[in-house]
């Protein structure tokens, strides 16, 4: 993607938590001639001594589930929104649009069956121990005949990453006025995306005053 300087972001640390904030991913890679989309939540691991990888499963309907050993590119959305020049103190601006993305990329290879069960399985664990304090939903909660159809209902693929790049476009190109103006009008506003933007610039301000 397209990265000024003012809003690139390297920092693994910084992306991968951009990434586990906002699992759900758009995952590209060409098909036949064809750049092909599908759209899924994927499990980034980073804590087993090897290098960052992503998983994902796909339905084998869908026409991307074909790949193996096939270079991919997954893209993920933060917060975004957008930025009135009546919010900034400096006049003759014009409106933009902030945001936050990161986008990866890697071969794509295809998993064995007991690899699929146990991404199943940990995909969904990621997010059931955010919705505390109602127990857990686990996969042996299913009748095992009704697993075994699931899983061959699907692909599951992993992706070492061969490139990690962050874009945070958080107005660090204005001045200190214009930011907070911004930051303000965002606030002001109060749906869930204008106020996850109004953070994400103040955290981009105290990293630029460290």
């Amino acid at each position: 993607m397209y990265r000024p300087r003012a809003y690139t972001v390297d920092d693994p640390d910084v992306l991968y938590a951009t990434i586990r904030a906002r699992r759900f991913a758009t995952i590209a890679a060409v098909v036949g001639g064809t750049v092909q989309f599908a759209y899924a939540p994927v499990l980034l691991v980073t804590n087993d001594g090897l290098p960052a990888r992503m998983r994902f499963h796909l339905s084998r309907l869908n026409p991307l589930s074909d790949i193996d050993e096939t270079l991919v590119r997954l893209s993920f959305l933060g917060p975004d929104a957008y930025i009135s020049p009546d919010w900034y103190e400096t006049p003759a601006l014009v409106p933009t649009w902030n945001y936050v993305a990161v986008e990866a990329a890697g071969m794509a290879h295809r998993m064995e069956p007991n690899a699929l069960r146990q991404l199943v399985i940990d995909l969904s664990g990621a997010e059931e121990t955010q919705l505390g304090p109602k127990p857990a939903w686990t996969l042996d909660k299913v009748p095992e005949e009704r697993v075994a159809v699931l899983l061959e209902a699907i692909r599951g693929f992993e992706v070492p990453l061969d490139s990690l790049a962050g874009k945070f476009k958080l107005s660090q190109d204005k001045g200190d006025a214009d930011v907070a103006g911004a930051i303000a009008g965002l606030e002001a506003r109060g749906d869930a995306a204008s106020v996850a933007v109004a953070g994400a610039m103040r955290r981009a301000e105290r990293a630029r005053d460290r």
